[in-house]
């Protein structure tokens, strides 16, 4: 009876198994799908969304010769009129323009505290360690000055007393990144790429931390990214490749 319950068991292990292996394996999920879904919600939280270049080969989709900034810069120079929250709108370009990156337009609803790549994963440890509420945080990747870590906060906007207003060096625009190689600050007038985005060489800029996290005053981030972006500078000064400055 033993034996017999044996073989019966056995042979049930064995069908199961036979089961399994002829069973349809569930698809991967539809990467236009999630790119979709990653917008709508960064649409949903209320920021700003415009169509941008995407990469063709290792060049940019535009038609620029030698485009300086391939695949990460609007499609339209109107890009922050025709920023939009607007659900309809943001499906129909997604599904209209599969391939196209998006930026999101800051000093209207967050800001992007922009820094070099090592110092902010030095920063956000410190940050998350010391329990202060670290915000969304992207990752750009790339090389040299183009590999960024990408810091979302709350905007600071317009204060009514200007002394309150940081130095202008600090703030980012489009056509100044290039004299920001340390810490940028992405506030009016400016933009960045939006995960998911897709750059030149198979990089890509991704979330870490997702816009489940409140956006955090930028305030309370600052010191430590500048003290970060400070400690980076100098051990590339100290290093025989090309040295970071601080904008100050």
């Amino acid at each position: 009876m033993g034996s017999e319950s044996g073989r019966v068991k056995r042979g049930e292990q064995s069908r199961i198994s036979q089961w399994l292996r002829r069973r349809p394996k569930p698809s991967p999920e539809d990467p236009a799908r999630a790119r979709e879904d990653l917008l709508l919600s960064a649409a949903a939280a209320g920021l700003p969304l415009a169509p941008a270049a995407h990469p063709a080969g290792y060049r940019c989709s535009c038609d620029r010769i030698g485009c300086p900034t391939p695949a990460r810069h609007p499609l339209s120079f109107a890009w922050q009129t025709q920023s939009t929250t607007d659900r309809a709108q943001v499906e129909r370009w997604a599904r209209n323009q599969p391939q196209a990156n998006f930026v999101t337009a800051t000093g209207m609803v967050h800001d992007v505290l922009d820094v070099p790549l090592e110092a902010g994963a030095s920063a956000l440890s410190r940050l998350l360690a010391a329990g202060v509420d670290v915000g969304p945080v992207a990752e750009s990747g790339g090389t040299g000055d183009q590999a960024r870590m990408l810091f979302f906060t709350a905007t600071r906007g317009t204060p009514e007393d200007e002394d309150e207003w940081w130095p202008c060096e600090l703030d980012c625009h489009p056509e100044t990144m290039d004299e920001h190689p340390g810490l940028r600050w992405h506030c009016r007038g400016s933009y960045v790429l939006i995960p998911p985005a897709a750059l030149p060489g198979d990089l890509a800029v991704s979330w870490i931390r997702g816009l489940e996290h409140p956006l955090p005053d930028p305030l309370t981030l600052l010191e430590t990214l500048t003290d970060a972006c400070a400690a980076y500078a100098v051990a590339a000064d100290q290093s025989p490749s090309a040295a970071w400055p601080l904008s100050r």
